[in-house]
């Protein structure tokens, strides 16, 4: 691995376990200025403090979110995007760079692919596309894979998931997030097919901290790299309080019921 490379994703994952928490803030393209996202530099501030490794957002947002102060935190710049508007909100469309992300001063880019799409070959591409470039510089790739398109009659089922985490190995990404599979048996499969980390996504607003809590730890013990979650986090009554306990989970191999504890 290039050193560049090496020393970025130091900067978004725990270099002694390999892995990471991250908050994703991209939403508002998709679905506009949602709670949780109109002040941005203090849903930063609280994710950070509670002990996130990375934030990940559009390149516009940095200006709105940079804070001068309070504890680092890493950026990956998200590349991809479409609105819940369109009538293809699947469709996701390149907005950005390698080389915006590396004026930003960001650590990673992403891209956001959903297989089973009518577009899928052109989001392929530009996946493709983007792994070649940031490699040249160095530039570690997060790529998040759903299954979503008329084919997929299950975007959890382990196989689809299993199917979408290798896709995006393949094609050159150096970390990779898709949805979780429901237990950690059939999520080994998952990472066993992937040599490179897996993440976990949040998807939909959870009805309680211990579901959260429960499908983070369980992804972990199956060989998972951590999480890559949004709403469960910046829309929580506490972000501070739940990142802390994700924190201790993750990193520090804490069990359900302590974590449940400290919240």
């Amino acid at each position: 691995m290039q050193l560049g490379k090496a020393v970025r994703l130091e900067r978004i994952m725990n270099r002694n376990n390999g892995r990471t928490i991250i908050v994703p803030l991209d939403h508002g393209v998709t679905v506009g200025p949602i709670y949780g996202l109109v002040d941005l530099r203090e849903t930063v501030n609280q994710v950070a403090e509670g002990g996130a490794n990375a934030m990940l957002m559009h390149k516009g947002i940095p200006r709105c979110s940079h804070r001068r102060h309070g504890r680092d935190i890493g950026l990956i710049i998200h590349l991809s995007a479409s609105t819940s508007l369109s009538p293809h909100p699947n469709a996701k469309t390149l907005v950005g760079s390698v080389t915006d992300a590396i004026k930003l001063g960001a650590d990673a880019v992403s891209v956001h692919i959903n297989l089973g799409d009518e577009t899928e070959s052109r989001m392929l591409a530009d996946l493709g596309a983007i792994c070649s470039e940031a490699n040249e510089w160095g530039m570690p790739v997060l790529a998040m894979m759903y299954a979503r398109g008329p084919k997929i009659e299950n975007e959890y089922d382990p196989d689809v998931v299993a199917h979408c985490a290798r896709v995006g190995v393949e094609l050159g990404a150096d970390i990779v997030k898709v949805n979780y599979t429901g237990d950690p048996k059939s999520f080994v499969r998952v990472v066993e097919g992937c040599c490179v980390p897996v993440v976990i996504a949040g998807g939909p607003k959870l009805e309680n901290e211990l579901d959260l809590v429960r499908m983070v730890h369980d992804s972990v013990q199956a060989g998972g790299a951590g999480l890559s979650v949004g709403r469960n986090i910046f829309q929580h009554p506490n972000p501070v309080k739940i990142v802390a306990a994700l924190h201790k989970v993750v990193h520090e191999d804490w069990d359900i019921d302590a974590a449940m504890e400290l919240l």
